[in-house]
């Protein structure tokens, strides 16, 4: 059975803690959202499922009701022991561990037979949701699919396209490696405790190898250049990394501003450098 919100009071009780504000630490405390979680995940049996934050367990038992093999990754030691009462007994294996600095390889058995293929589900903080997703994108290939639950303004940004407002420097990185959707938004109140800002649902699907042929060091470099004056046109934020007649060998209008280029435009700019 999924966690409550007595439950998840009771537990925090007993055992003599407390969310930690330096951690980011909002606790589930609804089923029906940890189920519709597990849902648009698309898990089941035969899945491998990671868990980055698990926490109490709330998420983790009904990721673990639908039959898929999960690993949940907790980073808090003091957290550690009611884990793993909630959840070794419904086969669950708990990894104590920061995600930002996990042998991932190691954790996932990368290069043992089956183990290649992962979907990570989780509930993420705001301070490390980007980086985290981008990294594992960048450098974890087993993980091919992931639903994670965000800030909105995260998750919109993940997930933004061209021409919008969220759309900057991750939006462009998450479309060299995958295709990102938000699917669900989900409201403070079903945390504890209450965050200030709603959280969105998003889901990324890994593409098989990324849709254009440019290193993605020099591609992202362009990016977070030009990004990083946004409001400024490419021929200034860009002045000093691109000629300018390259804007004209990639079709690329030099007073334009970053978040007109979509994924293809930033390859043939990189390209004419």
């Amino acid at each position: 059975m999924t966690l409550t919100r007595r439950q998840v009071r009771d537990l925090l009780d007993e055992n003599g803690l407390s969310p930690s504000r330096a951690l980011g630490q909002n606790f589930v405390a609804d089923p029906n959202t940890v189920r519709r979680i597990a849902r648009l995940a698309g898990v089941g049996p035969g899945d491998r499922v990671v868990e980055v934050g698990a926490g109490l367990g709330s998420l983790t038992v009904a990721l673990a009701e639908t039959g898929a093999e999960v690993t949940a990754v907790e980073v808090d030691r003091h957290l550690l022991p009611v884990l793993r009462s909630v959840v070794e007994a419904l086969g669950v294996r708990v990894v104590e561990g920061d995600a930002m600095t996990l042998d991932w390889d190691r954790v996932l058995g990368v290069g043992a037979a089956g183990g290649d293929r992962w979907a990570l589900v989780a509930n993420l903080p705001y301070n490390v949701a980007t980086p985290l997703v981008l990294d594992l994108l960048a450098r974890v290939p087993a993980i091919d699919r992931m639903l994670v639950m965000v800030q909105r303004e995260v998750g919109e940004r993940l997930a933004a396209r061209p021409g919008s407002k969220a759309y900057g420097i991750p939006s462009v990185k998450v479309a060299y490696w995958a295709e990102a959707d938000v699917v669900g938004r989900v409201p403070p109140t079903v945390f504890v405790p209450q965050p200030r800002v709603e959280s969105a649902l998003v889901r990324l699907r890994r593409l098989p190898e990324p849709p254009v042929d440019s290193d993605p060091e020099r591609l992202f470099r362009l990016v977070e250049a030009a990004f990083g004056q946004r409001r400024k046109m490419l021929r200034r934020s860009l002045a000093s990394l691109v000629d300018p007649a390259a804007f004209g060998r990639a079709d690329v209008r030099p007073d334009a501003r970053p978040e007109e280029l979509g994924l293809h435009d930033w390859d043939r700019l990189a390209n004419s450098v």
